[in-house]
């Protein structure tokens, strides 16, 4: 099995993780002739198909299977030495792949971006939106050197770094704006407008209301935070949306937003990177920037 290349091993981990060879090669940033001519080479360097290929999908072989656990723990030691390398040359980041939740990211990434590009001029910032069991994946993967996520992650493969605390917020139509805000019990009685399944910040709202998830209830869900609060402002329910939300997602919505009486419900958004990783001193200086803008 010789004449194996570091760029065939990450090409093969994109084609693993995408099921498409388009998709892969966007995200290689090659052609997609290229990356099919380094696979069919990889393949050949191993003596046997990694991939069985359909007319619309691919898929990998059992051997393929077997070959992407030992190849993605190979790119993980790869990226830890150089974050070993680094960190003893004086520890300068150069790079930063950073994940961040979707009731997140729209509200907070241009102050975080501008804050981290001021602190740390010729940054490679690549940012990375996604809900928060693919970041702690992608981070335990290597893919990811930190991510933004509300706490607790109850990973113990990372560390956490609390930044701030951030309240929630009642969101109802503008004709209940002069009504009383209703107590929880209530709440969890109305048509309540939560995330799909998968986000956190479902799974916070319903903890507030004392809703079980399996709980049935009358309300629908939407994908994103701006899709409910125009569910809202047409009628069809009230929701949840995070104070740092609220400057944007209501700017064209006829709604009333009003804080809850204390004890107020909220978040802690923080910052999680693996333990092992060996620039934890410039991440935790990365972390006092995002606090900074938050």
């Amino acid at each position: 099995m010789n004449g194996l290349t570091l760029k065939q091993l990450r090409y093969f981990d994109a084609l693993a993780r995408h099921n498409h060879f388009g998709r892969a090669a966007d995200a290689c940033a090659i052609s997609q002739p290229a990356l099919s001519m380094q696979i069919k080479e990889l393949e050949e360097s191993v003596g046997a198909a990694l991939f069985e290929r359909a007319p619309k999908t691919i898929r990998l072989t059992r051997f393929g299977e077997e070959f992407v656990i030992r190849i993605r723990s190979i790119l993980r030691s790869i990226d830890e030495l150089g974050d070993m390398a680094r960190a003893a040359r004086g520890g300068v980041l150069e790079r930063l792949r950073l994940g961040v939740i979707p009731t997140i990211a729209p509200y907070m990434l241009p102050s975080v971006i501008r804050g981290l590009t001021n602190k740390f001029p010729g940054l490679d910032i690549h940012v990375r939106e996604t809900q928060t069991q693919k970041l702690i994946n992608e981070l335990n993967d290597g893919r990811l050197d930190a991510a933004l996520v509300a706490l607790p992650a109850s990973e113990k493969s990372l560390f956490e770094m609390p930044l701030f605390e951030e309240k929630f917020v009642l969101v109802r139509p503008q004709s209940d704006a002069r009504k009383p805000i209703p107590h929880i019990e209530k709440l969890a009685e109305m048509r309540l407008l939560l995330l799909e399944e998968g986000h956190c910040f479902r799974e916070q709202a319903l903890s507030f209301c004392s809703i079980k998830p399996e709980q049935p209830r009358d309300g629908l869900d939407g994908s994103s935070l701006s899709t409910l609060v125009q569910m809202v402002s047409a009628g069809i329910g009230v929701t949840l949306i995070p104070e740092m939300a609220v400057h944007v997602e209501t700017r064209s919505a006829s709604v009333s937003i009003k804080h809850f009486d204390a004890p107020e419900p909220s978040r802690t958004i923080g910052m999680v990177w693996r333990k092992t990783n060996r620039l934890s001193d410039q991440l935790m200086q990365i972390g006092e920037v995002i606090r900074a803008a938050g």
